[in-house]
Formats: structure tokens, sequence, C-alpha cells
């Protein structure tokens, strides 16, 4: 059986890699409020999502690194990972199981949650 702390770790470690990598590691979305700022807003909004390092207690209370709150151009933006099973039919029970699990990254204002 797994230890909670080593699967945090694991689930962790996935996220930061499916972060950093950006959009072409997978299903990475915006919401209409992202994308009516204009294409070079929603490119520095994801560049800021890859770069992102500013996790605390009150936003990553788990430490898994599944969310983020960011300023860019006078806008507050969220973050947020999710994760699905391979179909992206229903939630997964194993987001430390790469195998089991497909990311989903959801960009928005904070003004849209």
């Amino acid at each position: 059986m797994t230890s909670q702390c080593s699967t945090t770790s694991r689930v962790r470690a996935l996220n930061d890699a499916f972060r950093t990598g950006g959009p072409q590691s997978g299903q990475w979305m915006h919401t209409r409020g992202v994308a009516e700022r204009g294409a070079e807003f929603v490119i520095l909004a994801l560049r800021a999502v890859q770069q992102f390092d500013a996790f605390d207690p009150g936003d990553d209370p788990y430490g898994e690194h599944d969310f983020g709150a960011f300023d860019l151009n006078g806008e507050r933006l969220f973050w947020k990972i999710d994760y699905y099973d391979p179909s992206l039919s229903y939630g997964s029970n194993a987001p430390e199981d790469a195998d089991a699990t497909s990311r989903v990254l959801t960009l928005m204002l904070a003004s849209e949650y």
C-alpha cells in the first residue's frame, strides 16, 4: 500500500510536469473571459501558469500543486488541474497513476469563478 505522503508527492510531480510542460503536455482550457482579452494576453497567461511557483498552504493545502492564482495586466486569474479517467467521462480515483488519469488544466479570470 502506498503511503499518503508518497501519493501526494507523486501527484505533485505529475501536476508540476503537466503544468510546466504547457498546453502541448495535454488538455489545457481557458475560459471565454481569458480569450476575450486577446491572443497576447492568453499567451502571457499560459506562460505565467507554466512558470508559477507561488504555492502556499492557503491555496495548496494538500501540497498537490493543483491550483494557483496570479495577477496579469490588472486581472486576477486562477488555474486549476482536475483529474479524470482516460476517457474524460468520470473523475479519476487514482490521480497518482498517470496511466489511469487524464489531467485537465483550466485557466480563468477570478471574476468568472
